[in-house]
């Protein structure tokens, strides 16, 4: 089993009262699970034998394209029942199931450069109309429980998350955080006054981008009036030969 997630623990120490105190980051990379954990004990047992291993807060970096949604829901249930606070960075990508992921965070943090993505579920399914009917019947119940954890973090409408869902939707950083996907961006280490940071903002929607460059391959396309080369004419030309045959 190759692990998706690996913790690092330091121990820091307070300047003002000098206690010390234990500080325990989780990086998940990558794929979420390589293989399904549908019908797996073993491994979500141990992510979360892990995870309770140690108390206090938490920081959880995120750099991932997704995976599986199992998998995914299982992290986000452990880290939304973990008792201390949970602070999610995404510092490269957190796309499709890690995006499931980054909703448990009490707080989230994305980096200025990082990007955010939502998209339907999908899956494979082999068999006759029942079985194909059954397929799409689980996926339209995955992605209403998907909805629940966007939803709980945005305070978006469902309807709203089922569209953004639909187009497989981008977001940069800014985008992320005004859409209450995130909650604010990440700054140098120490730095504590309010930086301003740029005001542009980033949707990118597959489904509009696709109808935008068909738009203009037929607007391309579109055979333009000349002098005697127009659509009606060839139109006339080839109901002539038709009633000559």
């Amino acid at each position: 089993m190759k692990k998706f997630w690996n913790w690092k623990s330091r121990t820091v120490t307070n300047q003002e009262t000098k206690e010390t105190s234990l500080e325990r980051t989780l990086f998940l990379n990558g794929t979420i699970a390589e293989e399904s954990w549908f019908d797996d004990d073993v491994t979500p047992q141990l992510f979360k034998d892990e995870l309770n291993s140690g108390d206090g807060d938490i920081t959880v970096w995120i750099n991932s394209p997704g995976g599986d949604c199992v998998a995914a829901a299982q992290i986000y249930n452990m880290l939304m029942d973990y008792k201390g606070n949970v602070t999610v960075k995404i510092d490269g990508i957190a796309a499709s199931a890690a995006s499931v992921i980054a909703m448990a965070g009490t707080k989230v943090l994305v980096s200025p450069v990082s990007m955010l993505m939502i998209h339907n579920p999908a899956t494979v399914a082999f068999g006759d109309t029942t079985e194909m009917q059954k397929a799409i019947s689980m996926l339209d119940e995955v992605k209403e429980s998907i909805i629940n954890a966007y939803e709980i973090k945005t305070g978006m409408s469902r309807a709203k998350l089922s569209r953004l869902m639909d187009a497989e939707t981008w977001m940069d950083a800014n985008s992320a955080v005004e859409m209450g996907f995130a909650d604010e961006l990440m700054k140098r280490s120490g730095e504590t006054e309010d930086i301003e940071v740029p005001t542009v903002h980033n949707v990118y929607s597959r489904t509009a981008v696709t109808n935008h460059l068909m738009d203009k391959i037929s607007a391309k396309c579109r055979i333009e009036k000349k002098d005697m080369t127009t659509a009606d004419s060839l139109m006339e030309r080839l109901d002539l030969i038709k009633n000559w045959r």
